[in-house]
């Protein structure tokens, strides 16, 4: 009989974590009790599980004992702080922040791409970024049948990755040019580009090429993200990788363009059969007839849309793309939720003897 697991979701009452609450109960992962925690502020709230409700409990230094499994998905302080914790429980973590990306000991796991990372996990495995991911399961196919020498992705992200707060903003910010007239550069913003940083601008009919605070080579963190975590989750540190990401004034899914240069020549019908046959990639490429990936149509779907696929005009191993997926599903809760079913299925999900991560 297969084992039954007691599984927490840490960052319960989050967009994220709401997410992760559906696709766990739709997931094939077998769970005996969920555990739903988050901060002293939410902490007494009622959701719901499978038709049960679930008290929301405040997440303490003690709240992971008897977890098998914890999704974290609130915050990154958050993460550094219980993450350990849970593992000294005898918990496998799954965090969806940044927290512990680029740590040597922990995998950065997309399943379709590199499950195998799994296998030599210390406690803690990390989701890459939601820009990452999509992008990942959109070239796996490509890099297995032809290699790659050189991504270049230009992201159209949805404000949705930024929070609650700045869906609140970009809402209320159209309705004040659509109802009130206000020109749209005078709109008052108060979360986006980043909520961190010195200025904000609004984003309504606008479009911010700035996603997260800049570092000191020009790029953004959210690029630096792209670049790192797709060279780490690829192996391959030779591999050349640029991101500039854009913030639009779309709710759910991001989109990208990305251009690929192969090691080996690739013909599109090739590459589109492999997209095609690649599992949680859709290949939705029939140019004659307008069908190519929309924000619209990815959001509520756990899928990579993939289209607009088409040979560079003068390089001959060049090839662009157009690439969608809902944000908050593939790119955050399902992924989540997917690197535990993987662990379950490969008889990952056990205590780990040495504990590699400082209690704070």
């Amino acid at each position: 009989m297969s084992k039954e697991y007691v599984v927490a979701v840490v960052g319960a009452t989050g967009a994220v974590g709401s997410r992760m609450i559906q696709m766990l109960e739709e997931s094939t992962l077998p769970i005996k009790e969920i555990r739903l925690l988050a901060t002293i502020r939410s902490a007494g709230k009622v959701l719901q599980f499978k038709n049960q409700d679930v008290t929301v409990l405040e997440t303490t230094e003690n709240s992971f004992d008897g977890v098998d499994i914890a999704l974290f998905s609130a915050g990154g302080g958050v993460s550094a702080k219980f993450a350990p914790y849970a593992v000294k429980a005898g918990a496998v973590v799954v965090d969806n922040t940044s927290h512990f990306r680029q740590n040597p000991d922990v995998p950065l796991v997309v399943p379709e791409v590199n499950a195998h990372a799994l296998d030599a996990h210390n406690g803690i495995i990390a989701c890459p970024n939601c820009s990452t991911i999509q992008m990942m399961v959109a070239l796996e196919p490509i890099r297995k049948q032809f290699g790659l020498e050189r991504i270049i992705v230009s992201t159209y992200q949805a404000v949705s990755g930024a929070g609650a707060k700045a869906i609140a903003e970009t809402e209320r910010e159209i309705k004040e040019v659509v109802n009130d007239k206000v020109d749209p550069k005078d709109v008052h913003a108060d979360i986006l580009p980043a909520s961190s940083d010195k200025k904000h601008y609004p984003i309504a009919f606008n479009a911010l090429p700035q996603i997260d605070v800049f570092t000191d080579n020009d790029y953004t963190y959210e690029e630096m993200k792209m670049t790192n975590e797709t060279k780490k989750i690829m192996a391959d540190d030779k591999i050349a990788v640029s991101a500039t990401c854009v913030r639009i004034p779309v709710i759910l899914s991001h989109s990208e363009s990305i251009y690929i240069e192969t090691k080996e020549v690739a013909p599109i019908d090739q590459v589109k059969a492999a997209i095609a046959n690649f599992q949680g990639a859709v290949l939705e490429d029939e140019p004659s007839q307008q069908i190519y990936p929309q924000a619209v149509n990815a959001a509520g779907r756990r899928e990579t849309f993939v289209g607009r696929i088409r040979k560079d005009l003068d390089a001959e191993k060049g090839i662009h793309m157009w690439v969608v997926s809902d944000n908050l599903l593939k790119g955050a809760a399902w992924n989540s939720v997917q690197i535990a079913e993987t662990l379950h299925e490969r008889g990952l999900v056990r205590a780990t003897e040495e504990l590699k991560f400082e209690l704070k």
